[in-house]
């Protein structure tokens, strides 16, 4: 510790010699010290008291020689003995070497030999991180390790300040030595983490089927990414023993130390901006106490603080600044101590602040104090004399050693300002005397370590050598002392060094450390050209990004491979042309980088690859290739280059003159090379052995960078597709969860480029998928999984969006082959297939029609039958598919071929029905005997019923003929409620009539085209399937057929209504005797009594007035006013149907609307007609009734001489009579009667026939309903009847012989008095005449008399026949009589009915009465039986039978006689 001489050292003088030896000895001694010496405390004490105190000295020398040996002591300290001299090595580091790098007054040769050390210590792996962990994460100690760091990094940079004339070459060294410092630091962190890091080339991820690869890494762990291992880094073996007193190395203790002591840090650099702002921050952590003594404590425990805020804010006036003050002073004990001792720890807290009132505040304060720590002092009389001395010893300070104070002040000028100041009384001179050579001597200071240094800032000013030499040895003094101070302070301190062993301290402290590390690197790489700088950055961004992908930090990996690339030049904004050897480096260490820790990279794949795509253009000048124009090219890139940057030709036009284009080629040339076509394989190669995560994210960047890459509208490139081909080749081994996350983006990903509207990129697309799917289905499939159907989906995608018929035929093309060559292996798969088949199916070319159904019609006909197993799955797909491939308007005939195809797949389903059960497939809910219907049945009719609402007529009549004879075949094994799901399906035909038609002529035509065929079909088939499923169907669908049936024949088409009627009585006839229950038929009943019979709903009855229909036919009134609505019609009679079927409209003639509307009456009639007349046959069987009328007729006609005999053999009941009910068949009679009453008051109303006539309606003739007002009452007399014969409805007898004699006198009279003569001729005169003279008269049978109604009978007719009886007995034998019926009423039914009944109680066959009204008929033969038969039976004269005419004749009053006189 002996100093040296002044002035320049003499190196052959005794004392430096001695120094020398000296630190040589020791330095020996510490070398070769064994156990004993590195654990005995008392050699440990004096190292601490003795050695350090002296090495803090000799640290700081200006020799070389001195400082040299003192550095390797230090290390030698720091490699055995660190455990035990934390505190120390603290100070070397915070007050010595790391000064001595930042100070710019330092020697070159100080600095370099300080850097040397440096080294030897960043390459200690155990040394640096230990550094961190006891010095970084220790509240009360400086941050060695970020320090440390900061420095080396400027060092690197070049922005610490040199040596005044340090040559470039000593600038470089310099540069070179900070980088490799941080080098090692990264390779020490890399070591010390290792365990982490798994290279992924030492093991693979796939099955046994792909072998290992046998390649090596370069780069796996060892050599360059670890330490340097160099001889001259640290052996830190001997200290990292751990002993029991040591504390335990706790990663999270340590981490949330380092956090707190960042809190900290944070909120003092706040308070020394703002104070305020500063506490509330410290506060607001919960690191800080509210109160002003906390306050005061912080101030007095902490030194980091700036002493100037310190004092300020102290000094402040507020009431929280002068509590913390008078805390802060008050925890001063200045207790028996003298008073400029006092003053100065008073003062060496904090620096006085420069205005005077904060320092009367501070310095009543201190007097306060002191005064009440010494109140036995004798010197001061109060607390006053303390105030105005410590005052004044602050003005004398200031004056004797302030540079800027010129005449200082004297002793006695001193004494004298003193005078009068302790209670009016002097102080002792002596004392006065005393404080002034004090003050003189030795100037009042803050304490040692409270200022915080900073490098001096007057070296910018240093202009020559010596100046250097002057300043650096006068901060060197400063620097000892210092040093000296703070070693003695800590040298009887006992502090715990860590030696630390967990791998997770290298993570805060990268994160601490990152950013400057950064900055070394990318500064070293953008400004240098120097190979080795180059090599060192390039080799500390790599471990950097080892450590940062290590411990998933994306931010710090992110920037770190993104400074990498752009250093590429190959995405960045600088010109190819400025390419250099350390550009072509940086591609290589890319390429390097992706290989080795591509497990880690996560989104920092994507700067990579854009950076390998670019470096595919790049190649093309070192080979001196013109870029393509067609195919490859590069687009507007993310910060990419354009496609003419490596253009040879572009490049020249530049500017760039031969030589330097040679010289780009040259370098360009280099990554052609061999070894980096190989290292970029090798990344694409090697993706089958990333992990399942990394190979996610690797082929999404590699995704994106083919988008780029496609997104030039001229010159796209493929290279990136090509690769994403590649590596799904390579990686479709892996497990099917890796695979499945992978295909999830590449599907994707093909989805879109497939759909590229650049014809040879989406062509390329879709055969690359085809090979990857023929490479993929070889694999097979089992059973419910659907991996095939994920893989395929791409073709179904780009078959819906891509309409370039090129890519559509190569889809179906690529998918034909596929079943063609792997039908066996396809599973899940054969969903897409049919999904795309479905897609080509609407298509408009006839080679992608013809191709797709040749191949569906290919998997029905063969694949079906041998692996219908594994197609089950997909059979509702395929019956779909063959539903659009029928609904295909352009290609009929393919549509046929497809409705029998679609049969075919029924019979698969009626074949294999365990098949259907056994596979639960997707519906898990389906009960097991419900599968077959839900998957096998149902979408075979279903798409059958889309076919018919969808397609034209002969298609739609084919698919219905088809769906109904599979109803009708394999009908037998259908569930019941499985047939009311069919029938939902079923009655789907008739929505479309359901629906509002469009109100032009095309909507028209089509509706009328849909009922005349398709409705009509479909319900004819619907009754026969009802009919031949009578026993299952009854229960569940007869009220909804009768709805459906009841709809039908309310439509305004004439044949539909026909139609629907027919069906009902071929309903109701088929399976009327297999009615169980009564309900049913009253079903019937009820629907008729619903129809429109009702006066208020038949189609004239809207015309009641002439008002009405003169308005309803004026020509201005609309088309919709003149429609007619039904009353109880819960059906629009507009209708909209396809636009497919408007394509296809019948031809028609236009219709006025005035025609349009008679017409609708006009079928309206027709369907009144039809149901009265099925009324008839459905009660009576259909002909019964024209038979009997047909026998009646010719027994009329035959001779009353030979009796005609009725043949009743045949007589029985075929109706549905037998199975109605009296009170039915009455409520039919009724319904019957109101539709004769509406018809006959109709016919009788001339005045509105007149006027429909005029109108046009039905043209030549007036309209009437003489049909229906004839057939319904001749229907109703028919059932009335037949009941009153009927035995088995004897308890009704009296109620309908009520009603028949009641309508019967009703009617007779009505129509007799339509006979009216030419001549007002009572009827009565010609009937009395006729009675009298016929029953005078015997049984002539040339009497006949002939009643003609059909037209008017002359009385020639009449008298031709009884013109001699006649002209004998009345003389009005000249008076023309005319017959007149405007009805056609046949009056035979009424006789039959009344002779029939007479018949029966009278047996007589010669009485037997054959009434014929369709001819002429002979009233004479009626009253010639009656009579005949009366004057047998009882021949008394009251009982003879008078026929008035001249008031309505009662049939009751015929009958009563008649029958009471027969009965007795």
């Amino acid at each position: 510790m002996k100093p040296l001489a002044d002035g320049p050292p003499d190196p052959k003088s005794h004392e430096l010699r001695s120094k020398i030896l000296s630190l040589q000895l020791l330095l020996s001694i510490l070398q070769n010290a064994g156990p004993v010496f590195k654990t005995n405390e008392m050699f440990i004490n004096a190292i601490k008291q003795y050695l350090c105190v002296a090495l803090s000295k000799n640290g700081v020398s200006s020799v070389p020689d001195v400082f040299e040996l003192s550095l390797a002591i230090f290390l030698t300290l720091l490699s055995n003995f660190k455990q035990h001299l934390k505190m120390q090595i603290e100070v070397f580091f915070k007050e010595i070497f790391l000064y001595i790098l930042e100070t710019p007054s330092s020697s070159f040769e100080h600095k370099w030999m300080v850097i040397q050390v440096l080294t030897r210590i960043c390459a200690d792996a155990q040394c640096v991180v230990d550094i961190y962990l006891n010095y970084d994460c220790d509240l009360a100690l400086a941050n060695i390790f970020e320090r440390l760091v900061n420095d080396l990094s400027k060092l690197a940079q070049g922005r610490h300040a040199l040596a005044l004339g340090a040559t470039p070459n000593q600038e470089r060294s310099m540069r070179i030595k900070g980088l490799e410092c941080l080098v090692s630091i990264m390779k020490c962190l890399v070591e010390w983490s290792k365990d982490l890091y798994v290279n992924p080339h030492s093991q693979s991820n796939l099955g046994q089927e792909n072998k290992p690869s046998t390649e090596t890494d370069s780069d796996s762990g060892k050599g360059t990414m670890t330490s340097y291992g160099s001889v001259n880094s640290l052996s830190s073996n001997n200290s990292s023993q751990l002993t029991s007193s040591q504390p335990l190395d706790n990663p999270e203790q340590f981490e949330t130390l380092k956090q707190q002591k960042e809190i900290w840090e944070h909120g003092i650099e706040l308070f020394n901006k703002k104070p305020k702002k500063g506490i509330a921050y410290l506060q607001e952590q919960g690191l800080l106490g509210n109160t002003p003594d906390d306050l005061a404590e912080w101030f007095h425990s902490d030194d980091r603080m700036d002493t100037a805020v310190v004092g300020d804010f102290l000094g402040e006036n507020e009431k929280i600044n002068k509590e913390v003050m008078y805390a802060y002073v008050d925890k001063l004990d200045l207790t028996e101590m003298e008073f400029i001792p006092a003053l100065r720890r008073f003062l060496e807290g904090f620096r006085l602040p420069g205005e005077s009132q904060k320092i009367d505040r501070l310095m009543e304060k201190f007097a306060s104090r002191y005064f009440s720590c010494n109140i036995n002092n004798e010197v001061f009389a109060s607390a006053d004399t303390a105030y105005v001395l410590a005052y004044s010893i602050i003005m004398l300070t200031t004056d004797l050693h302030s540079s800027q104070v010129r005449n200082k002040m004297t002793k006695e000028q001193y004494i004298k300002m003193n005078r009068g100041i302790n209670d009016s009384k002097d102080l002792p001179e002596e004392y006065l005397s005393a404080i002034y050579d004090e003050i003189a001597g030795n100037e009042i200071k803050m304490k040692v370590g409270a200022v915080i240094k900073q490098p001096n800032k007057q070296g910018k000013d240093i202009t020559s050598d010596k100046q250097r030499r002057m300043l650096y040895n006068v901060e060197m003094d400063n620097m000892a002392a210092t040093a000296k101070a703070l070693m003695e302070s800590v040298s009887h301190v006992d502090s715990f060094f860590t030696s630390a062993t967990h791998f997770e301290h290298v993570r805060p402290m990268f994160k601490m450390a990152w950013t400057p590390f950064l900055a070394a690197f990318s500064v070293g790489l953008q400004d240098c050209d120097d190979a080795n700088i180059a090599l060192l950055c390039l080799d500390g961004i790599r471990c950097a990004i080892r450590i940062s992908c290590i411990f998933r930090m994306e931010l710090e990996r992110d920037a770190y491979v993104q400074a990498l690339a752009r250093f590429t030049l190959l995405t960045a904004a600088s010109p190819l042309t400025e390419m250099k050897s350390k550009n072509i480096d940086t591609i290589k260490t890319l390429i390097s980088v992706a290989h080795t820790d591509g497990n880690y990279l996560g989104k920092s794949w994507l700067e990579i690859l854009r950076c390998i795509s670019q470096l595919e253009l790049a190649q093309l000048i070192g080979t001196g290739v013109k870029p393509s124009r067609q195919s490859p090219g590069k687009g507007d890139m993310h910060g990419g280059h354009p496609i003419e940057a490596f253009d040879p030709e572009v490049i020249a036009r530049g500017g760039l003159d031969s030589k330097r284009l040679a010289n780009l080629q040259e370098q360009m040339g280099e990554t052609s090379s061999q070894s980096v076509v190989v290292a970029v394989d090798r990344i694409f190669t090697g993706s089958v052995k990333l992990d399942g995560g990394a190979i996610v994210e690797f082929v999404k960047a590699l995704c994106q960078v083919s988008m780029d890459e496609l997104a030039h509208v001229s010159h796209p490139r493929m290279f990136s597709l090509t690769k994403i081909v590649e590596i799904s080749y390579y990686n479709m081994g892996r497990i099917r969860l890796q695979w499945s996350r992978i295909w999830q983006i590449l599907g994707d990903h093909f989805n879109k480029v497939g759909c590229n509207p650049n014809e040879d990129i989406a062509f390329f697309a879709v055969d690359s998928l085809r090979q990857l799917s023929m490479k993929f289905l070889e694999k097979g499939e089992f059973s419910n999984f659907r991996f095939q159907k994920d893989f395929l989906r791409p073709f179904e995608h780009i078959m819906k969006r891509n309409r370039s018929p090129t890519i559509r035929d190569m889809v179906v093309r690529c998918v034909a082959q596929m079943v063609n060559s792997q039908a066996a292996n396809i599973k899940s798969g054969w969903k897409n297939i049919f999904s795309v088949f479905h897609l080509a199916a609407s298509d408009h070319d006839e080679a992608i029609v013809e191709l797709a159904f040749q191949t569906t019609g290919k998997i029905i006909l063969n694949i079906f039958e041998q692996h219908f197993a594994a197609i089950i799955d997909s059979f509702q797909d395929a019956v779909k598919c063959l539903s659009e491939f029928a609904c295909n308007a352009a290609f009929p005939d393919t549509s046929m071929e497809a409705i029998r195809l679609i049969r075919n797949c029924a019979k698969y389903v009626a074949e294999k029905p365990t098949m259907f059960r056994d596979h639960g497939g997707d519906e898990i809910n389906v009960p097991e005997e419900d599968r077959v219907w839900v998957r096998g049945w149902f979408p075979v009719l279903f798409e059958l019923s889309c076919v018919i609402n969808r397609c034209k007529l002969d298609v739609r009549t084919r698919g219905l003929t088809v769906m109904f004879e599979i109803m009708k075949t394999y009908g037998d094994t259908f569930l019941s409620h499985w047939w009311a799901d069919l029938f939902q399906v079923v009655f789907r035909i008739f929505d479309n009539m359901k629906l509002p038609e469009q109100q032009n002529e095309v909507g028209v035509t089509t509706k009328a085209e849909w009922m005349t065929t398709t409705c009509n079909h479909a319900l004819y088939a619907i009754v026969d399937v009802f009919t031949q499923y009578y026993s299952v169907l009854h229960t569940v669908l007869l009220d909804e057929l009768y709805n459906q049936l009841h709809w039908c024949v309310k439509q305004d088409n004439e044949q539909l209504a026909r139609s629907g009627i027919n069906c009902l009585e071929n309903l109701v006839i088929s399976n009327g005797t297999k009615y169980i229950q009564r309900y049913y038929s009253y079903k019937f009943v009820s629907m008729v009594s619903e129809h429109d019979n009702s006066p208020e709903n038949h189609p004239f009855n809207k015309m009641e007035s002439m008002e009405e229909l003169n308005d309803s036919l004026s020509p201005d009134h609309t088309h919709e006013n003149r429609s007619l609505k039904r009353a109880d019609s819960n059906h629009s009679v507009y209708s909209t149907v396809s636009q497919e079927s408007r394509e296809h409209k019948i031809p028609r003639s236009k219709v006025s609307p005035d025609q349009k509307l008679f017409q609708g009456l006009l079928i309206k009639c027709v369907v009144q007609l039809e149901l009265i007349q099925t009324i008839d046959d459905i009660v009576f069987f259909p002909t019964t009734s024209k038979k009997e009328d047909a026998e009646y007729l010719a027994a009329a006609q035959h001779s009353l001489d030979a009796p005609y005999e009725m043949d009743t053999s045949q007589q029985e009941d075929q109706g549905m009579y037998q199975f109605l009910s009296s009170q039915q068949l009455l409520m039919l009679a009724d319904c019957l009667l109101e539709s004769h009453k509406f018809a006959k008051d109709f016919n009788s109303n001339h005045e509105q026939r007149n006027v429909l006539w005029k109108a046009g309606f039905r043209g030549k003739a007036k309209p009437n309903l003489l049909k229906q007002e004839t057939q319904s009452l001749a229907c109703v007399f028919r059932i009335l009847f037949r009941m009153y014969n009927d035995d088995a409805r004897r308890g009704e007898w009296s109620q309908i012989e009520n009603k028949i004699i009641s309508y019967s006198s009703k009617y007779i009279q009505f129509f007799i008095t339509y006979l009216v003569c030419s001549r007002p001729l009572s009827l009565k005169i010609l009937l009395r005449h006729v009675t009298s003279t016929v029953t005078r008269v015997n049984t002539d049978s040339s009497s006949s008399l002939y009643l003609v109604c059909s037209r008017p009978l002359s009385l020639k007719i009449l008298l031709r026949h009884v013109t001699s009886t006649v002209t004998r007995v009345n003389t009005y034998s000249s008076s023309s009589l005319y017959l007149v019926c405007s009805r056609l009423l046949s009056l035979k039914i009424l006789l039959r009915h009344v002779t029939s009944t007479v018949t029966r109680v009278n047996t007589d066959s010669s009485s037997s009465l054959y009434l014929v009204c369709s001819r002429p008929l002979s009233l004479k033969i009626l009253l010639r039986h009656v009579t005949s038969t009366v004057t047998r039976v009882n021949t008394d004269s009251s009982s003879s039978l008078y026929l008035v005419c001249s008031r309505p004749l009662s049939l009751k009053i015929l009958l009563r006689h008649v029958t009471s006189t027969v009965t007795e």
